[in-house]
């Protein structure tokens, strides 16, 4: 999604080369040890199915409904159609291999049991524990299940516009209303691999330390340009400063330069192998620090994992608004989206700062929003933005499926698996033709343009 960019060649999704591991990987290690399936699935399904007949836990049943479809929601739009009504019941149904489910079904029910779950949980009932997004606040948990249903609704914009404009309407004045809301995942900076914020702990790590920076696409949508020798314009996104250092050195919180001219981002499609590709053949290479990193603030250790966010939610409602005349001004709903995109940065922790108001109304007075095609282009450009900040490149990447926005130039890197366009979805595992042969075949077959990264997804209509 050209938020990050690397030299590294086992990143392969920087240039859309095929690394069949990698692309497994979301859904289900080779080992069986990790993956969606047995880390998120299986324990998700065992708390719903434990909890349904226990009424003294009903709050802590219809939040695990919306987390379970907070997790299939990911599963799908990465792959498609996927084991979902039979999927984590093994155990109980004596189901071994699980259909797939056609991913528009999916989506039917993830809506029912959203719009079920949300309405059945009581602000007079349990308290559940260790809850670690919302410590028990049910009212929080309603405001969450209802903004989930609101981004679940509009990936249906263009596949199923009716269903879409029907359910966003029942949400209206029911989703977050401001960062106080947003859900986030606090990680302990001390603990081991399970526990820090592993992306934090990548980017801290070798090579990536060096080598993964903030794309060249990212930083002149910032700055405010298209191309090197262009200036920078005279408002640029004041979250530049925040998010991104030139000359950083790694772990060191004062270190770098934050100035927003100096910042530098590298481009997509380059390498280390020492021919055309090579970084050091890029136009206007200088050294590899010189090129933009995430800041010490955003990869510390304890640093939180952002779930569901406020900004999100009022950039969803600025195209619901833009797109099918609901729910309000989309000028209104884009404004609380920049700004709370722009302020939520605090939420980072330690070091963390937000963009200073007088600076949101600076930029905002310089880039006025303007209504049609331009203002859903402004609105998806700033989703992506965001959630790029929020190193969510799976959501970003899946808002862009869905709206074409922003417009990125692809990268056709020698060798790569996608002809030179950004890829649309990930193929099925291979190791699912083992595990589950008949219902693999059966959907493998039925992938829309074939069961390659070139495919698409049901509600990608592209």
């Amino acid at each position: 999604m050209q938020g990050f960019a690397t030299a590294i060649g086992y990143w392969a999704g920087d240039k859309y080369q095929s690394n069949p591991e990698y692309l497994a990987a979301y859904w289900q290690s080779d080992n069986g040890a990790d993956g969606a399936y047995s880390e998120q699935v299986k324990p998700i399904v065992d708390m719903v199915t434990t909890t349904a007949t226990e009424p003294q836990y009903n709050n802590l049943h219809q939040i695990g409904r919306i987390m379970k479809a907070l997790i299939f929601e990911r599963i799908t739009d990465l792959y498609g159609d996927v084991p979902y009504s039979q999927a984590g019941v093994g155990y109980y149904d004596k189901i071994l291999f699980p259909v797939y489910d056609k991913q528009q079904a999916i989506y039917t029910n993830l809506i029912s049991e959203l719009q079920d779950a949300t309405s059945k949980l009581n602000p007079s009932g349990d308290i559940p524990t260790g809850d670690a997004f919302y410590h028990g606040n049910i009212a929080e948990w309603q405001k969450f299940g209802n903004s989930l249903l609101l981004r679940v609704a509009m990936r249906l914009s263009k596949v199923d516009p009716a269903t879409a404009k029907t359910v966003i309407t029942s949400l209206v004045g029911k989703t977050f209303a401001s960062n106080a809301d947003d859900a986030f995942f606090v990680h302990d900076a001390n603990g081991g691999r399970p526990t820090v914020n592993r992306v934090s702990q990548v980017l801290q790590g070798g090579p990536e330390n060096q080598y993964v920076k903030w794309s060249q696409t990212f930083i002149f949508l910032l700055q405010g340009k298209t191309k090197l020798t262009d200036p920078i314009e005279a408002v640029p996104d004041p979250r530049l400063p925040i998010i991104s250092v030139t000359n950083y050195t790694i772990g060191t919180p004062a270190s770098g330069d934050t100035t927003p001219a100096d910042q530098k981002g590298q481009p997509n499609g380059y390498d280390l192998n020492g021919g055309a590709t090579t970084l050091g053949n890029a136009p206007g290479f200088t050294t590899v620090g010189d090129y933009s990193s995430v800041p010490f603030s955003m990869t510390q250790m304890g640093t939180p994992t952002f779930i569901l966010t406020y900004g999100e939610t009022e950039l969803l409602w600025a195209d619901a608004a833009e797109r099918f005349g609901i729910g309000g001004s989309a000028a209104s709903h884009y404004t609380n989206g920049v700004t709370a995109a722009m302020t939520y940065l605090s939420e980072y922790g330690s070091g963390a700062t937000a963009v200073p108001g007088a600076s949101i109304t600076a930029y905002l007075t310089a880039h006025p929003y303007v209504a049609g095609n331009t203002g859903l282009s402004m609105i998806n450009t700033q989703y992506w933005i965001l959630t790029n900040t929020m190193m969510d490149f799976y959501e970003s990447w899946s808002n862009w499926r869905r709206t074409g926005y922003p417009a990125l130039t692809p990268i056709n890197y020698p060798g790569n698996a996608t002809g030179g366009t950004i890829p649309r979805r990930f193929p099925y595992p291979l190791v699912e033709a083992t595990n589950n042969p008949v219902n693999y075949t059966a959907a493998h077959n039925a992938v829309p343009g074939g069961d390659t990264m070139t495919g698409h997804v049901w509600w990608d209509v592209q």
